[in-house]
């Protein structure tokens, strides 16, 4: 079998992809087509059946078609000292195969060749469209991969690598997301007149401070004429002032709207010409309006902390921290006089002026607040997948956690996916929902919300992924209960489940249904007298997986005519009987003697006020007094039981003790 696979793949061509492609025009050759898929890999994972062991894993999947399936290495020379074991999907029928061993102790023969690599034998599985692997052992091999042949297939597109690959990807390499830039309106877009602009952008370091000025250009404007009053604002600075460039690097008018001021890139840090002496490493915002007795609208306030937030925390520097500042010289700082400032400061903090105004610069530490804040009730909506029990969550494998929180989307920078320690994936900051694939084992997810600040907020849940379905120790068990005996037959039916998460619920269907807690052992049911009784009892665990038992019991009834008689005994007939006739006894120590063959019996009697005892006989052993006595009359009564693990041949002898007794047989579960 080794010698088969390696010459299939020394004859499919370019091995080292998941599959060879045919160019466009070409013709679709027949051949052998190799497909691979690497594994996701997990060190110290306790299994139950390692003491301690790695564990890989390749989670269950669709393919390219395929009919053969091995497991290979990296290095030829190193052993598998582990279990490998694979399960594939029949093409035909859609179902999966059980857990299949495949053989690792066969060593290389090929003498260390360059590209040879470890593997096991080949496993011949038919005409298949799916495949699912697992290994877990005192070595897992690197580069560990499942490769599935196609001795006769066409070459095809590369396969699709299912989310368990990604998650191994992701733990190598995750990307994080582009910084989220704030909606703005371009130069181009306000229309910019690039033909007054002199020189060239100049460029400083990073950002330190952003201050915060109005335009003192009046507010008696509406949000329709804010392009206007940007190129007004530009021809003004540029023309009548004689700048380079309109100064502010940002622009907000009364409704939210943001603009690009002077030019170089909203993501660099353009150096503007805004705060004298304090332009250097720092941004300024102007708000379009005059604010010195009225403060600017919220829209605008969300604005300007947006922008604020986002240029300092692309440097590191707080929203709501300090910095000290030296002067380049202006009207409150010489040159050289260090400035203690806001990171988010008015215009009047590093120059003698009314700027921004009173009504906005009141405003400045709400808007601090809201810039240099850390995400606010971030929290796991929902994980999908998985069902939460006593603080724990449980999922077959897949799990998709979606998460909400109160921070607007506009202030946060991304959310970034962790497992078990380690960055999974990374999202942009309008996403709110992931997908992971858990291999088995309990695990930590992690969702951690970044805020445009820098500052973080961590929401996490602990998720145990348990693929393996419950067990039963063997098939349920019937047993015939006392009570009633009114067209039907009182039975129970008892299981033995078990499931390493726990069990979530029971469901019995068949001649009784019922869905039950996770901790039932039992359900009472009847049989209908003349019929045959079936149930199939289905666990459910905690992740969601589902395991199943049936059982099918014939009952059968013998009348008291049917059994040895010692004593005397007469005959009673009333359609309170069963069949209408009982057998009755008054004398002290008259029996009655049935042999049956089965699982369970049960005798029956009527039980009225001047009933009596009987001692009851099983296979020659006492087994006590059974009092008859009732003061309700009740008839068909099943008043004694008595089951067994297997079918056998059971002899029961009843025995008159003191007063009058009606016998109307023994029922029986073949």
């Amino acid at each position: 079998m080794r010698r088969l696979l390696a010459a299939l793949v020394a004859v499919t061509p370019a091995v080292a992809v998941a599959v060879a492609v045919a160019k466009p025009g070409e013709p679709v050759t027949t051949g052998p087509v190799l497909q691979t898929f690497g594994f996701a890999r997990q060190d110290g994972l306790r299994l139950a059946a390692f003491e301690r062991t790695s564990f890989a894993e390749l989670a269950r999947r669709a393919t390219e078609p395929f009919s053969m399936v091995g497991v290979t290495w990296a290095d030829p020379r190193a052993a598998s000292e582990g279990r490998i074991e694979v399960r594939t999907r029949a093409a035909e029928t859609g179902r999966w195969t059980p857990w299949q061993v495949l053989e690792t102790d066969n060593p290389d023969a090929s003498g260390g060749a360059e590209g040879a690599r470890g593997a096991s034998d080949p496993l011949w599985v038919g005409p298949s469209d799916g495949v699912q692997a697992r290994m877990a052992g005192k070595h897992v091999p690197d580069d560990l991969r499942v490769d599935l042949i196609n001795p006769d297939g066409a070459v095809a597109s590369p396969a699709v690598m299912a989310p368990v690959a990604a998650v191994s990807e992701a733990r190598r390499s995750p990307k994080l997301p582009a910084r989220p830039v704030p909606k703005i309106v371009t130069r181009a877009g306000w229309g910019a007149n690039e033909a007054i602009v002199k020189g060239q952008t100049a460029f400083t370091g990073p950002i330190q401070v952003v201050f915060v000025h109005h335009t003192a250009s009046g507010n008696g404007y509406n949000c329709g004429q804010s392009a206007s009053i940007m190129r007004g604002i530009e021809a003004y600075q540029v023309k009548s002032k004689g700048w380079n460039d309109i100064g502010y690097n940002f622009l907000v008018d009364k409704c939210g709207t943001v603009f690009e001021g002077r030019r170089g890139g909203v993501h660099r840090s353009v150096l503007g010409a805004h705060t004298l002496g304090f332009n250097s490493n720092a941004s300024a915002i102007a708000v379009i309006g005059d604010f010195r007795a009225t403060g600017i609208p919220a829209e605008a306030r969300a604005s300007v902390a947006q922008v604020a937030a986002y240029k300092l925390g692309a440097w590191g520097s707080p929203p709501a921290g300090r910095v000290s500042y030296v002067s380049g010289g202006s009207n409150k700082y010489p040159a050289g006089k260090a400035a203690n400032l806001n990171r988010i400061s008015g215009h009047r903090d590093a120059g003698s002026t009314e700027c921004p105004g009173n009504g906005l610069y009141a405003q400045l530490p709400s808007i601090r607040a809201l810039a240099g804040g850390a995400p606010i009730g971030l929290r796991f909506q929902q994980l999908s997948g998985a069902s939460a029990y006593a603080g724990k969550f449980y999922t077959r494998g897949l799990v998709q956690p979606l998460w909400t929180l109160s921070t607007p989307t506009r202030m946060m920078d991304r959310f970034e996916v962790w497992l078990d320690g380690r960055l999974f994936t990374a999202v942009p900051a309008g996403h709110r929902l992931s997908r992971l694939q858990l291999p088995a084992g309990a695990h930590t997810v992690v969702v951690k919300g970044v805020h445009l600040s820098g500052r973080t907020a961590l929401s996490s849940a602990r998720i145990l992924a348990d693929p393996v379905p419950p067990s039963f120790a063997g098939e349920p068990q019937v047993t015939l209960r006392t009570g009633s005996i009114t067209g039907t037959v009182p039975v129970r039916v008892a299981w033995t489940a078990a499931d390493a998460s726990g069990l979530r619920s029971v469901r019995v269907t068949g001649t009784g249904r019922g869905v039950l807690s996770g901790a039932a052992r039992t359900f009472d049911s009847a049989v209908p007298l003349g019929e045959n009784g079936s149930w199939t009892v289905t666990a459910a665990d905690r992740a969601g997986n589902v395991a199943s038992a049936s059982v099918t019991r014939t009952l059968a009834l013998v009348a008291e005519a049917g059994a040895r008689r010692t004593g005397t005994w007469r005959t009673q007939r009333d359609s309170a009987f069963i069949g209408s006739e009982a057998a009755g006894a008054s004398a002290r120590g008259a029996s009655l003697t049935w042999t049956v063959t089965g699982r369970s019996a049960a005798l029956v009697a009527a039980r009225t006020a001047t009933s009596g005892t009987v001692r009851v006989f099983l296979d020659g052993r006492d087994q006590g007094v059974v009092n008859l006595r009732s003061a309700t009359p009740m008839f068909r009564q099943a008043v004694w039981t008595r089951m067994w693990p297997a079918s056998g041949t059971h002899t029961i002898k009843v025995q008159v003790e003191s007063g009058s007794v009606s016998l109307d047989g023994v029922t029986y579960l073949e």
